[in-house]
């Protein structure tokens, strides 16, 4: 046997990285400046929004037990025996006194609170008679309670745990117990806190952002300043609970922290200037690895050059390629310069196909998991068998038609095919009955959006479809449900979502009512544009059905041209003025 011949091997590329390690530090630094600073950018937006939730939750937390301290504070007053003493005194005694007696007696309860107004640490101490009326207060906001001045609908006998009064145009965040002898009330003791310039600042420090107290749709007191100031007073009476919004071109988390009564105290912070100074920090750090680098692998480079730096270059393009287009299905050709650079082709493309066979079954066993759960719905009623499927395809078609992102649009379909899954929870005589729904049926059946949520934020990989399903049935007017939401503050995916289900729950049969033609369907959702359904799909809807080819007759069509609309609904009932109710 004649012996093998030996293979010819490549060069080393080991002997030559040991002159010029930092070779392809040059090609490698300008993605990597790209990608860390967009990162960057993308992190602050996460991290503003992350401390400002964390924030809130600690602050909860603290103005919890703040506000129990506050009303064992006053607990601690009303039994004061002093106090009390003075107060059924004046009581008693100033039916019976002339007038500078009974301010004799204002005096001496006067006395009191001012003495207890040096230890509690409140804007003010305020006690009043059974009525209601101020008898005397304490402390440095004392002058806005005037004695003898009224606090309309404060009842004296029962405790007032967490109010706003506004005292001579500034409102106060109080507390109050009963001042009573024996079980019988007196009166009582209130402790106030004014919402101010003070009181925003306050929280602000034990926050650690800036804030804004909202009352009655205006901002009171703030720490904000300037435009950003200004665009937050405009829309102060709609802020959302949390968000991200444009104040004064920049872009502002916002949360709210509380709600004291009738006002609301709101976190803001800017994610612009947080992600303008975490960039400049990347810059610098990243200006100075880059300098090392590029001077050292510079030096190299020039020896490298004719040997190295083509194939390396060729196959730093290729890796590029593939990242950029996240396609696990390509491969890297063998270069046959050297034997490092063959083994990391073949390595890496070993890798690739892993990952290709894996992100395959991820794929197939998520779509399966969908699927099994659609058809788990579908069959408990043979009367919406489909239904899941035909919403799924109309919603992608209006997605589609509204120009959405193929991300946005697998989002769609899947969310889509899952947003009846709630009604797994509903109990079969409700869900099957076989005839119109009682309004304490329709409450239970209005929980599938809560429940099919709760269901599926059980699963991570689900939670892109939670908004659809949640809130496939809120309407542009408010009047929707579980939350009664208001034009866009409904995801867009969701408001796709219920027009096709509306579509497909008309045209499809009931146990008790037939099919509606499309027709049918078509002028039920043009004629609510813009209260039931929302506008903008609306119009895509109707773009969509244009384009189809045109079906003979087409009656429902002809009666809205003529201007005389049918005279009873998708169900057979005589029809409401402005108002009609899918079920689907």
């Amino acid at each position: 046997m004649s012996p093998p011949v030996p293979r010819r091997r490549s060069p080393a590329l080991l002997v030559r990285t040991l002159v010029a390690t930092f070779g392809a530090i040059a090609v490698v630094l300008v993605v990597v400046f790209v990608v860390l600073l967009m990162d960057a950018e993308r992190r602050v937006t996460r991290a503003v929004a992350s401390n400002l939730d964390a924030g809130r939750r600690a602050f909860s937390n603290l103005e919890r037990r703040r506000q129990t301290d506050l009303i064992r504070q006053a607990e601690t007053l009303a039994e004061n025996p002093t106090l009390k003493a003075a107060v059924d005194t004046y009581h008693a005694e100033r039916q019976m006194s002339d007038a500078g007696s009974a301010e004799h007696l204002r005096a001496t309860v006067q006395h009191e609170v001012g003495k207890l107004a040096a230890r509690v640490p409140v804007d003010a101490i305020v006690v009043t008679d059974r009525a209601g009326s101020v008898i005397a207060s304490g402390g440095g906001r004392a002058p806005d309670w005037a004695p003898g001045s009224g606090l309309p609908g404060f009842d004296a006998a029962a405790p007032a745990s967490d109010r706003v009064v506004t005292r001579t145009s500034r409102p106060f965040r109080v507390v109050g117990v009963p001042l009573a002898i024996d079980g019988e009330p007196i009166g009582a003791v209130i402790l106030a806190t004014a919402l101010d310039e003070a009181y925003a600042e306050e929280i602000a420090e034990l926050s650690r952002a800036e804030t804004a107290i909202v009352y009655e749709g205006h901002v009171i007191a703030t720490t904000l300043q300037g435009p950003v100031a200004g665009a937050i007073e405009r829309i102060a009476g709609s802020l959302p609970e949390q968000g991200v919004l444009s104040l004064a071109d920049n872009q502002h988390a916002v949360r709210r922290l509380f709600r004291a009564g009738t006002a609301d105290i709101y976190a803001v912070d800017s994610i612009n200037a947080a992600a303008v100074d975490a960039r400049k920090d990347a810059l610098q750090t990243l200006a100075l690895i880059g300098a090392g680098a590029l001077a050292l692998g510079g030096a190299a480079s020039l020896w490298l050059a004719r040997t190295l730096a083509r194939p390396i270059n060729e196959l730093s393009r290729q890796l590029r390629g593939i990242a950029v287009s996240r396609t696990f299905s390509e491969r890297l050709p063998q270069s046959k310069s050297s034997e490092e650079l063959d083994v990391l082709s073949d390595t890496f493309n070993e890798l690739m196909g892993s990952l290709q066979a894996a992100e395959e079954q991820t794929e197939l066993a998520y779509l399966g998991a969908i699927k099994a759960l659609a058809a788990a719905l579908d069959a408990r009623d043979p009367y919406t068998a489909g239904h899941s499927e035909r919403v799924s395809a109309l919603a992608v078609m209006l997605g589609e038609q509204l120009g959405l992102a193929s991300d946005e649009l697998e989002i769609l379909r899947l969310g889509a095919l899952l947003h009846d899954i709630g009604k797994i929870g509903i109990r079969d005589r409700v869900l099957t009955k076989n005839g119109p729904l009682t309004g304490e049926e329709f409450e239970i059946i209005k929980t599938h959006p809560t429940v099919g949520a709760h269901i599926l934020r059980q699963v991570p990989m689900l939670a892109p479809h939670v908004p659809i399903v949640e809130l496939h049935h809120e309407r542009p007017d408010g009047r929707g449900y579980p939350h009664g939401l208001v034009g866009p503050a409904t995801p867009l995916l969701a408001r796709i979502v219920h027009v096709a289900d509306a579509f497909d729950a008309m045209t499809s049969a009931r146990a008790y009512r037939p099919a509606q033609p499309a027709e049918f369907a078509v002028h039920e959702i043009s004629r609510y544009r813009g209260s039931q359904f929302d506008a903008d799909v609306v119009d895509a809807f109707l773009e969509a059905w244009a384009a189809l080819p045109r079906q003979e007759g087409r009656p429902i069509l002809a009666a809205i041209a003529a201007g005389a609309p049918p005279a009873h609904d998708w169900a057979g009932r005589p029809r409401a003025v402005g108002e009609t109710r899918w079920l689907s």
